[in-house]
């Protein structure tokens, strides 16, 4: 029964840093690869007046932050209920 527990556990931790490292990087591609490194082809096109490369360097990886930590409380809530951790 304990052992049980424990690969229940094991599986719902290993989903869990899953989850983080793909939501990390969308938000590490986001942030440093379009508002720094991909800075000079964005600058190309322009969001709202600003050139896109300057916007996401200063809202645009904010927004998409905001709305990854949606994502994961989603996620989360899925896997919770999956393993059943939810309340």
């Amino acid at each position: 029964m304990e052992d049980n527990k424990q690969k229940h556990a094991t599986a719902y931790w290993k989903q869990n840093l899953k989850y983080l490292v793909i939501l990390l990087s969308i938000w590490f591609i986001v942030s440093f690869g379009f508002g720094i490194l991909f800075r000079e082809a964005l600058n190309e096109f322009r969001l709202g007046g600003f050139k896109l490369g300057f916007w996401f360097a200063q809202q645009g990886s904010i927004y998409v932050f905001v709305i990854l930590i949606f994502v994961y409380i989603r996620l989360m809530n899925k896997l919770d209920k999956k393993y059943g951790f939810d309340e």
